[in-house]
């Protein structure tokens, strides 16, 4: 069993900040935990605009604070993201945020990460290794 806190992991290198400064990630379980996911608490600060495309991972974001505008760029759709919502990029759903609000969001990757990604010029994470 494991028991880790949020409260722990802040300041550590499992604290990750984006180069482009929209977001930072506390990732509380990591590729190395060996579970077959990632969960990460994510925060994206408001007035920014983050386009992302996780062509590599699965991710599912459940909102619990908040308030964000969700485009799906390869449809054109746009969706209001609040408290209890979830989204499933589940086609590896090329997609912006525009928080409105400090947005936080508790978030699901599989295959998992190791911690210290950052997004490249596609808003991608790399792929995993093969020893992840």
């Amino acid at each position: 069993m494991l028991i880790r806190s949020f409260k722990d992991i802040e300041g550590s290198e499992r604290d990750v900040k984006g180069a482009l400064g929209t977001w930072r990630s506390k990732r509380i379980i990591l590729a190395d935990d060996g579970v077959g996911f990632s969960l990460h608490e994510t925060t994206v600060y408001p007035g920014t605009e983050t386009t992302l495309w996780y062509k590599h991972h699965y991710e599912a974001v459940l909102c619990v604070e908040g308030e964000c505008e969700l485009t799906n760029e390869d449809t054109g759709e746009v969706f209001n993201i609040t408290p209890g919502d979830m989204y499933l990029l589940d086609n590896h759903d090329r997609h912006t945020l525009r928080p409105k609000t400090l947005f936080r969001a508790i978030c699901v990757f599989n295959p998992p990460v190791t911690g210290r990604e950052d997004h490249d010029a596609d808003g991608a994470y790399p792929p995993p290794s093969a020893d992840a």
